[in-house]
């Protein structure tokens, strides 16, 4: 089951986030295509239906920039 997001921050983020790929006029899908991301999962992140917790969730906000990599921050 997937959880809205709450706070305006998240909001704001995933707004930037999506104006950043409208003004590279980059779509989604291409995006996700070029990237083996999973689309849906791409989709709810920055609709703010999804957190990115686990799967194929995470590692979609992980390439989007909306987590940080947990690779970078062990080392």
């Amino acid at each position: 089951m997937t959880q809205k997001t709450d706070t305006k921050a998240e909001k704001a983020k995933l707004a930037k986030k999506r104006a950043e790929l409208a003004a590279n006029g980059i779509t989604l899908s291409e995006l996700c295509a070029e990237n083996e991301i999973n689309y849906q999962a791409a989709r709810d992140l920055l609709r703010g239906k999804a957190k990115g917790r686990r799967g194929e969730a995470h590692r979609a906000a992980v390439f989007l920039g909306l987590k940080p990599n947990p690779e970078k921050l062990a080392a």
